[in-house]
């Protein structure tokens, strides 16, 4: 809740919140309808500072925490998914994994950009056969002189085409150690040759969103490209989901409190038999349920992200508000587009788009049903 934040936090929020309403929603319908990721917006973003938030200053960030990601991240997902994805997935999958695991020359040469907005990364972990279960990798790299050759294919890829787009971390077998695979992170330029960034998708939502399919047909990077120690990708790849997880449900949140506040003002508005549609009691307990859920979904992502800033375990919290903030998302979406009626099917209206945004909610970095297998798991239940 609101009352929970700092002065500096709030602040925050009722800076990213102005953005969002003049600059990120008067484009929202147009980038969906075209299927186009506004670089003006995602510099805009960079100029506010808004990629550096977790990250110190140091590396050119503003020395703020994952609270303070998880305030802009919301504030954005009120009116776009797609704008606020590609921060999520610019911060969490894109420059943490360097932070938190490249070398010193590794995070000097590359960070600088990804902060200030001006660079793009990918996080290419998914695969045709392996989603939620990352163990199935299949993309291999392997040494060859002082270069990784990487072979294989990633999908669902988040900011991997962008023209600022600067390199994709990904994950690839590189061994196999008492009939397990040795899995371990690289970094791979764009342009690199054997390289491809596949055509787009064609989805059913996020569509303002950039997110490709990805191939690598021996593929050379340098040896010093790896990121991380060798074997050690799958571990620390898990570790930056929990911390995604934390900013999904963030988004969601948004998204749900967008849908609430458009489903209020349009019932205010509506007549329907010679009153307004808000006076019904009917369309009050909608709306009433609508409020507990981006209450509830908040106090989750709040909580979740004091543990991880306070260095307190925090995976279970992240499991909890990622399944209660997506669940919120999508319940207040489908509610917000049965208020609307006929108006709620038509994309010029933002809970529409929230509709078909909405539902990636509860897949996107670990589905609901790996959400309650963690929880499950922290329950002390074996399976």
């Amino acid at each position: 809740m609101i009352e929970s934040l700092t002065d500096e936090e709030r602040e925050l929020a009722a800076m990213v919140r102005e953005f969002a309403d003049t600059v990120v929603a008067p484009q929202s319908y147009e980038a969906d309808r075209t299927h186009t990721l506004s670089m003006d917006v995602v510099g805009q973003m960079g100029e506010l500072g808004l990629f550096g938030l977790p990250f110190p200053e140091e590396y050119g960030g503003q020395g703020g925490d994952y609270m303070a990601l998880g305030i802009a991240i919301e504030a954005l997902g009120r009116v776009d998914q797609s704008i606020a994805i590609t921060l999520e997935a610019g911060v969490s999958l894109g420059a943490m994994p360097i932070f938190r695991f490249g070398t010193e020359e590794q995070k000097r040469e590359l960070l600088p950009e990804l902060l200030a907005g001006r660079a793009l990364a990918g996080f290419g972990l998914t695969e045709p056969e392996a989603g939620s279960d990352a163990g199935a990798t299949r993309t291999t790299a392997r040494l060859d002189g002082d270069a990784w050759v990487i072979d294989g294919s990633k999908q669902f890829i988040t900011n991997s085409g962008t023209p600022i787009t600067r390199f994709v971390t990904v994950t690839a077998v590189t061994g196999v150690h008492e009939g397990r695979k040795e899995i371990s992170t690289i970094i791979v330029p764009n342009g690199t040759p054997g390289f491809t960034v596949e055509p787009p998708y064609d989805k059913v939502g996020w569509n303002a969103s950039d997110t490709h399919p990805l191939t690598f047909d021996g593929a050379r990077v340098p040896a010093a490209n790896l990121l991380g120690e060798r074997g050690s990708g799958f571990r620390n790849f898990l570790s930056i989901l929990d911390e995604g997880r934390i900013a999904i449900a963030a988004l969601s949140t948004g998204a749900a409190e967008g849908c609430l506040e458009a489903a209020v003002e349009y019932a205010k508005s509506r007549t329907i038999f010679g009153s307004a549609l808000s006076t019904r009691q009917n369309a009050q307990f909608t709306l009433a349920r609508m409020r507990a859920r981006v209450h509830t979904a908040r106090l989750a992502w709040h909580h979740a992200a004091r543990l991880r800033d306070t260095g307190a375990p925090f995976a279970e919290a992240a499991a909890i508000a990622k399944l209660v903030a997506g669940e919120a998302a999508m319940d207040n979406a489908r509610d917000a587009t049965q208020i609307f009626g006929g108006n709620g099917f038509m994309n010029e209206f933002p809970v529409a788009r929230h509709y078909r945004d909405s539902k990636i909610l509860e897949i996107g970095e670990g589905t609901t049903e790996v959400q309650l297998l963690v929880i499950a798991r922290a329950l002390g239940l074996a399976g």
